[in-house]
């Protein structure tokens, strides 16, 4: 999972990037980068790491310019190492910078026929390197006098006539703009929004509406699937659909977990979704244990919240805040390695004991991935004096891998996968375990919403949206992205590059800056 901005402008864009990537923080904790067109120079600055720590005060000095995008990253397959941080560049044609959320489930296919047929090369394992070259050479092989808004979009054409899986992509094309798209199927989020300028519309471009909001863009629509924008360095905006529909179905673990509450995501408001996520896992809990002895509902902060409330609403218990989290610790869930998730949540949450002694407690997350968590969290809620703990889940089992950008890749790290819910209430010790039905899931999200017609709920149905998802793919996927997998290519790493990757800043910053 990851989070894109772009930026046109009538002034220079470097501290809005940078602000825009700290309001998508959550999105990738792994990785940022920020590509800027300084008048036909290109001026980067990507590296391990948080926005606040890849970014210094020098770094930001060099950063002309007034077109630019930027990237914040978590590996999904490839290893942990600045030279997969995006953006990636490709110098023909015209200088191209792309930033990329999501994955390809044809990369591997894809980087062939880019190394055999178009001879291209490719010098990292990531699939936004292959989607940049794709684009680059449908951009090369367009005919006519320069580049046109026709000659982009007939490339975009080409991207989604060979790319399959979900994808949302900003390209920074030297001296002449942006370009966004989305997938057919409108997998991955990305949105467009205005601001007043001095000298017309300042236009930008965003994983979330909430990095808009921050910066006083007006969101004017989310881009649709199949559909692209492009807009030139003087603020001309063009849209087109370069490819029909294949569907309407936005990832629906956007909604449970990984968006921010304050976005609007195809037209949906993400609290209002988790709001309705509790009102329904309430009334499950109503009808399955109408003589429930809960004396109180506490949530696991941040994304359960919304959800927690409601349940303690209509449950008519209390609601407390039980737990203190630590602002300065990543989302576990995301986290590469199942020692550093263990050993995190410790570090990350901390019991106020009061909340807890001699009391029945529902716990309310939003979800159980892996089960880690959730484990350590009772433990932690038993620790402090619960006489029982409950949990209870405001999104269904997951059972099942996702392949569109989420790091949900291995069945035999996914605790609900061989499970039933008696079999996984006993593994994370709790007293009971409730989850969410899925179709009260899907009403929570699709409420008076009549564009979207179905979301990818592979992660929970193992239905995929896209037709080239067969059990061969999913295991070969499992053999990239399992944590074992992952393991071994970061000691692979380390035994490469040295232990750490320590590097001097200046002389990171230095090699990380390029020219067009």
């Amino acid at each position: 999972m990851c989070g894109l901005v772009g930026i046109v402008s009538d002034s220079p864009v470097n501290q809005a990037i940078y602000d825009a990537l700290t309001v998508l923080q959550h999105r990738g904790q792994d990785a940022a980068g920020i590509a800027i067109d300084d008048e036909g120079t290109l001026r980067t600055r990507k590296s391990k790491g948080l926005v606040r720590d890849v970014f210094h005060t020098r770094h930001m000095m060099r950063l002309h310019g007034n077109v630019g995008i930027g990237h914040v990253r978590y590996p999904t397959a490839g290893w942990s190492s600045s030279a997969e941080a995006q953006p990636f560049y490709v110098n023909s044609p015209y200088g191209l910078c792309l930033a990329h959320n999501g994955n390809l489930t044809n990369a591997e296919e894809l980087k062939t026929l880019l190394i055999t047929q178009d001879r291209r090369h490719l010098n990292t394992g990531s699939d936004t390197e292959a989607l940049l070259n794709v684009f680059a050479d449908e951009l090369q092989h367009q005919n006519g006098n320069g580049l046109t808004p026709d000659a982009v979009f007939a490339a975009v054409a080409g991207v989604h006539r060979r790319c399959r899986g979900g994808y949302a992509v900003i390209v920074m094309i030297i001296g002449h703009g942006l370009v966004a798209f989305r997938d057919t199927h409108g997998i991955r989020p990305i949105c467009l929004g205005r601001r007043d300028a001095d000298k017309g519309n300042d236009y930008m471009v965003a994983s979330e509406s909430a990095a808009m909001d921050a910066l006083g863009f007006e969101f004017e629509r989310d881009i649709e699937p199949g559909e692209a924008v492009f807009i030139q360095t003087d603020g001309t905006l063009h849209r087109r659909q370069c490819m029909p529909r294949a569907g309407y179905t936005p990832c629906l673990f956007e909604y449970v977990y990984f968006a921010r509450p304050d976005s609007i995501i195809d037209r949906i408001s993400v609290y209002k979704s988790r709001l309705r996520m509790g009102e329904k896992l309430a009334d499950k809990i109503l009808h399955e244990r109408p003589n429930h002895d809960i004396n109180v509902v506490i949530p696991i902060p941040d994304s359960s919240r919304s959800s927690a409330l409601q349940v303690a609403h209509r449950l008519g218990v209390k609601y407390r805040e039980g737990f203190i989290k630590n602002r300065y610790i990543g989302r576990t869930f995301i986290m590469p390695g199942q020692e550093l998730r263990r050993k995190s949540v410790r570090q990350k949450l901390n019991a106020i004991d009061l909340e807890f002694r001699g009391k029945n407690v529902l716990l309310v997350d939003d979800s159980i991935v892996r089960g880690t968590t959730s484990k350590q969290i009772i433990e932690m809620a038993c620790d402090a004096g619960a006489k029982r703990v409950y949990f209870a889940s405001a999104s269904p089992p997951v059972r099942f891998p996702n392949v569109y950008g989420i790091d949900m890749p291995s069945v035999s790290e996914l605790v609900a996968a061989n499970r039933t819910e008696d079999e996984v209430s006993e593994y994370i010790g709790a007293d009971w375990l409730i989850y969410q039905n899925l179709d009260d899931l899907i009403d929570s999200v699709c409420y008076d919403n009549s564009a979207i017609n179905a979301f990818d709920a592979s992660c929970f149905s193992g239905q995929y949206v896209t037709d080239d998802v067969t059990p061969e793919y999913l295991k070969r996927l499992e053999n990239m992205r399992s944590d074992k997998a992952k393991s071994d290519r970061e000691t692979l790493r380390r035994q490469l590059e040295g232990d750490g990757e320590v590097e001097d800043d200046d002389m990171a910053a230095d090699s990380h800056a390029g020219v067009a």
